[in-house]
């Protein structure tokens, strides 16, 4: 339980701590690193990189990532590993709920230093939900995968990378909204892993010895 409390309070204070280092006293900036990660993604404007983030955001978007998930549980579920089929839905709810919950709390304007490629989205930027959805899918997915993991891993994780360089190349958020959200969702499902599913196999273990 002490490891679930750590990573929980850590995914906290990743969010609480970008939410102070952005917003100071309430007061929303744009600091050194906001400013040239912009800069660059607006440099690098290609008729064909306009096409291709526009639909590579997507990978991070609720639309996409809850049927996918829904059917990666009911899999599991047809394989009676019901523990992980409820974990790997409550880690991409709870992600996405506690992206939303920071975004009320911090409020923090979106991009407008360069002209956005989408239309920009009507709540706050702080921190990014498809950059926490996507991460926290793909980090639930590996720990219940049991087929090529490194594989899986390399994929997955170049497929929430492009998702977070999207909100950016898109200038619907700054890079600091994207970084928090990766590092607060993965902090976030690894806390919801050891809380369900680790104490399992922990038990098996112990038996398993017991009865050797």
């Amino acid at each position: 339980m002490r490891r679930v409390v750590v990573l929980w309070l850590s995914s906290l204070a990743v969010l609480a701590a970008g939410a102070v280092a952005v917003c100071p006293d309430g007061r929303c900036g744009i600091g050194d690193f906001d400013r040239v990660g912009l800069g660059l993604a607006h440099a690098l404007r290609s008729e064909w990189l306009d096409g291709a983030m526009e639909r590579v955001t997507w990978l991070g978007s609720l639309i996409l990532l809850l049927p996918l998930t829904a059917t990666v549980a009911w899999l599991l579920l047809r394989s009676r590993r019901r523990r992980e089929a409820g974990f790997v839905l409550l880690a991409l709810l709870g992600a996405s709920a506690l992206s939303h919950v920071f975004k009320l709390w911090v409020a923090r304007p979106r991009p407008d230093l360069f002209p956005a490629l989408l239309d920009m989205p009507g709540d706050w930027s702080f921190p990014s939900a498809h950059a926490m959805q996507a991460t926290a899918a793909v980090v639930a997915w590996l720990f219940v995968t049991r087929h090529s993991r490194a594989f899986w891993a390399i994929l997955l994780g170049l497929a929430v990378l492009l998702v977070g360089l999207s909100r950016i190349y898109l200038q619907v958020h700054f890079p600091s909204d994207v970084v928090a959200g990766i590092l607060a969702a993965a902090l976030w499902v690894a806390g919801l892993h050891a809380l369900l599913l680790r104490p399992a196999s922990d038990g098996h273990r112990k038996s398993g010895e017991g009865a050797a």
